[in-house]
């Protein structure tokens, strides 16, 4: 990371001392500037059209953050020592792709209820009742991980703070250290995300139709939700890519060798995250499932029911009897 030379250009400074030490690419950044810039709009349209509030705020906000990224790339490509253009790529594209992952992590819960609507509370004694699919009440996986998504999301916008106000190169250490502390808890999120996720669908591929739940059995048969779990999975593993990426270059800071090589850059964090919300985008829940995203809606917090008012119901039904 250089000291933010401004009055230097590429006659007259060498690279070595510019923030990156390579001059970004106009072509590549603007492609990917353009394919964000495209999808934003898109998103905006889906969210609306579908009402998919919560799925749509992660991508929304994800995708603004992108496309300040990559204005910041460009701003770059003219004057990579310009200390503004750099902060705002440098914190958009590390705090970006949380906010799609809080997407990826909202979904596991509909694909829960759309196999199994019992919930966690069926008593296994009683003759008849079969043990859920999923391990856990749908409600609590969208707690768990999106409490790990606020987490990593947190950290890596205090570190990006810390480092854009720094003015020595120690404070601007410690800014990099805590984004590193949010990428990798991301990367330990996604990593539990997606063994838990791959535990449940393969628990769900093995019990028997009979099993699952009837009330979506067309939902199930339909293409629309195949092609729905393969589009996450393809997001989730290309985020997940990308994040590793990140922790291993910001692990040697600005100054090491994964920071500073620009295909790979473009490689590991460009085309990931640009694959990640195409796939997003193109099996959109609102597009792949319709109405039923919204039936397979659930409480995250359930209210309790009251034991008077239900005994005093009961009482009244059998005296109706």
């Amino acid at each position: 990371m250089s000291s933010y030379e401004t009055n230097c250009t590429i006659s007259t400074c060498s690279l070595k001392t510019a923030n990156v030490h390579y001059l970004p690419t106009l072509e590549g950044n603007a492609l990917y500037l353009t394919i964000f810039a495209i999808l934003l709009p898109l998103q905006i349209f889906l969210t609306f059209r579908h009402r998919t509030w919560g799925y749509g705020a992660g991508m929304v906000a994800g995708l603004i953050l992108e496309v300040c990224g990559y204005i910041g790339r460009i701003l770059m490509h003219h004057s990579p020592w310009a200390r503004d253009p750099f902060l705002l790529y440098i914190v958009s594209l590390t705090v970006g792709p949380a906010c799609f992952s809080a997407a990826v992590y909202l979904c596991l819960g509909r694909l829960v209820l759309a196999y199994d609507d019992r919930g966690n509370n069926n008593d296994t004694s009683i003759p008849g009742n079969k043990a859920p699919i999923s391990r856990l009440e749908p409600r609590l996986y969208t707690i768990i991980f999106m409490t790990c998504d606020f987490v990593a999301l947190l950290l890596q916008a205090v570190g990006g703070a810390l480092a854009s106000s720094a003015e020595t190169q120690q404070e601007a250490d410690i800014g990099v250290n805590v984004m590193l502390a949010g990428l990798a808890w991301q990367v330990f999120s996604l990593l539990l995300f997606i063994v838990i996720a791959a535990d449940f669908l393969w628990k769900a591929h093995r019990t028997p139709e009979s099993e699952r739940s009837p009330r979506h059995a067309d939902l199930r048969a339909g293409k629309g939700f195949r092609v729905f779990i393969s589009g996450l999975a393809v997001a989730t593993v290309t985020i997940f890519v990308r994040c590793v990426f990140r922790v291993a270059e910001l692990s040697e800071g600005f100054d090491g060798k994964l920071a500073n090589e620009q295909v790979t850059y473009m490689i590991l964090e460009g085309a990931m995250i640009v694959t990640a919300c195409t796939a997003l985008t193109v099996v959109h829940p609102g597009l792949m499932l319709g109405e039923r995203w919204n039936e397979t809606d659930f409480a995250l917090f359930p209210r309790k029911k009251d034991a008077s008012v239900v005994d005093d119901k009961d009482e009244r039904a059998v005296q109706d009897a």
